[in-house]
């Protein structure tokens, strides 16, 4: 009887060490900090004759999540005046009348809320919640993120759909080139993470 009271006290004993640690590794906040040199934006818009393929450069990117909260903060945010397709004139009417640029130079992606479990290394998917601003109007978002961590270096490769004339912007189609009224985005991100004590 002695002898299983004390390994009873034991089990009990490891059991909340074993639930103490696992909450101790969530309790802190991570900060990923993107490099816009490694990072890529992509996208892909379908029309009758061919798939136009482009890129956009990422301007900042700095992400604070608390992992035991499922909060999130911070910004996404990419350089709309560098929307390059390779082709000049193309390029040129999508930043003037499409995008338009000049006006709204900048798309960002504001945070706000965080499901799901982001290991400290390896491979984590989370769901990501927050705003998406565009071409000066500001649409709600959830997406699917995968993040790779290994030593303190990220990777995440984020794939959404934009329905952009749903959003107010021009449809680039005439009478004789029907183009299609959603645009692929594939967000490529390469950061580092660093972790602080839970406030």
């Amino acid at each position: 009887m002695k002898l299983n009271v004390r390994w009873t006290v034991i089990l009990v004993f490891l059991l909340t060490f074993a639930w103490s640690g696992g909450r101790l590794a969530l309790a802190q906040e991570l900060t990923l900090h993107a490099d816009p040199a490694q990072s890529q934006v992509e996208f892909t818009l379908g029309d009758v004759l061919h798939t136009v393929h482009g890129t956009f450069r990422l301007k900042d990117g700095t992400v604070q999540v608390d992992p035991a909260k499922g909060i999130a903060s911070g910004a996404i945010v990419v350089d709309a005046t560098s929307g390059n397709t390779g082709n000049d004139s193309r390029d040129h009417k999508m930043h003037k009348e499409i995008l338009q640029s000049d006006k709204y130079p900048e798309i960002r992606f504001t945070l706000q809320k965080m499901e799901g479990r982001l290991a400290p290394s390896g491979n984590s998917d989370i769901k990501l919640t927050g705003v998406m601003s565009i071409h000066g109007s500001d649409h709600p978002m959830t997406i699917t993120a995968p993040v790779q961590i290994n030593n303190g270096r990220t990777t995440t490769d984020v794939h959404f759909v934009v329905p952009y004339v749903q959003w107010g912007m021009k449809d680039p189609s005439t009478f004789v080139l029907r183009v299609s009224k959603e645009v692929d985005i594939t967000v490529h991100l390469v950061g580092s993470l660093s972790a602080r004590p839970a406030s």
